[in-house]
């Protein structure tokens, strides 16, 4: 049998250098790095032959080498809960186009909601010389980033504030978007309002739920232990406490729901019920205007917190932003129907 020609190593990983290209234009190192960088003294004949060298083999300039050199790498970390999540979208879209206005490069990650996977991932984006970060952290000690904040690292917390240290943080107005929302179902004659929220070890939980019970007490409302479910948000897990929340001698009228993923659990549970039951979400979600009745939000902007987030991270760099600050953003209510409906009973 013929031999088989076997390739004595890989093709990937084997990138072409100037020297490469060097040799084939038959020119000095030198040279080619002028016309890579765009630099005057080659002349035309022997740029266009290492034009040529470039185009045949390929080569792409390095450009960490290059940043590297001048001290930055023209690049920025975003560590989010979860990638998945249609709230991370517009957030990281927005911090991805001030990087590019920057001439920076964007890299992203998610935590999945697990603060090892998080420092974890920070770690590594520190030790590939990210020149800054922005974390919507799911830790709540980050006393770790300390050491890399002081050698440089600019870093911004989005959507929740650093744990045990002083960093810059972008929020948006939980406590007084929720309390907005639950006096709104208040307003329209409810006083059996149910709250169901993410894990209560988590910021706006936390906040959303304490604005649910400022909202009752200012109402002179007394909350039922049975009125309140703090969690995952696990479909299973918010339809079981919505369907408990609904049935029993004492049922809800209306339910706020503590975010998006709990709104979308919500409806479903809702839609199977024979009595009409007002809703009010934290966070709006695509197609929310077209259901019947509409749903009726209490809505966060996350484009804005992303763009202040960056704009924030990219002033340390600048150095016009020394001092740490806590931004926080105004929530709106968006009413479309569904947080209108009377009480049933």
């Amino acid at each position: 049998m013929p031999d088989t020609p076997r390739r004595s190593e890989s093709r990937y990983g084997n990138r072409p250098t100037m020297k490469d290209v060097a040799a084939r234009a038959g020119v000095g190192l030198k040279t080619v790095s002028r016309v890579v960088n765009g630099e005057q003294g080659v002349t035309p004949e022997t740029e266009r032959r290492v034009q040529e060298a470039i185009d045949a083999l390929g080569f792409r300039r390095n450009d960490s080498a290059r940043v590297l050199r001048k001290g930055r790498t023209a690049s920025i970390g975003l560590v989010l809960e979860d990638l998945a999540d249609p709230f991370y979208g517009p957030l990281s879209r927005s911090v991805e186009e001030v990087a590019r206005a920057h001439g920076a490069l964007l890299i992203n990650g998610s935590s999945a909601e697990d603060p090892d996977r998080e420092q974890e991932l920070v770690l590594a984006l520190c030790a590939r010389r990210v020149d800054g970060l922005v974390i919507i952290p799911a830790g709540d000690d980050h006393r770790y980033l300390e050491q890399e904040i002081r050698a440089g690292v600019a870093t911004v917390f989005v959507d929740r504030p650093a744990g045990k240290t002083d960093a810059d943080v972008v929020l948006s107005d939980n406590f007084g978007g929720a309390r907005d929302g639950v006096a709104h179902l208040i307003a329209h004659g409810h006083r059996r309002i149910g709250f169901i929220g993410d894990m209560p070890r988590i910021h706006t939980a936390a906040e959303r739920l304490r604005g649910y019970l400022a909202a009752m007490e200012d109402a002179g409302i007394p909350v039922e232990d049975s009125w309140t479910s703090l969690g995952v948000t696990d479909p299973l897990r918010v339809r079981r406490a919505a369907e408990d929340m609904l049935r029993g001698p004492s049922p809800v009228t209306a339910v706020f729901a503590g975010n998006n993923r709990v709104s979308v659990t919500v409806i479903r549970v809702l839609a199977e019920q024979t009595r009409r039951v007002a809703l009010v979400g934290f966070d709006d979600i695509e197609l929310a205007d077209l259901l019947h009745p509409g749903l009726t939000v209490v809505a966060q902007d996350a484009s804005v917190l992303g763009r202040t987030a960056a704009e924030r991270l990219f002033g340390q760099l600048d150095g016009s932003l020394i001092v740490p600050e806590r931004i926080e953003l105004p929530t709106r209510l968006i009413t479309r129907g569904s947080g209108e409906l009377p009480p049933a009973d």
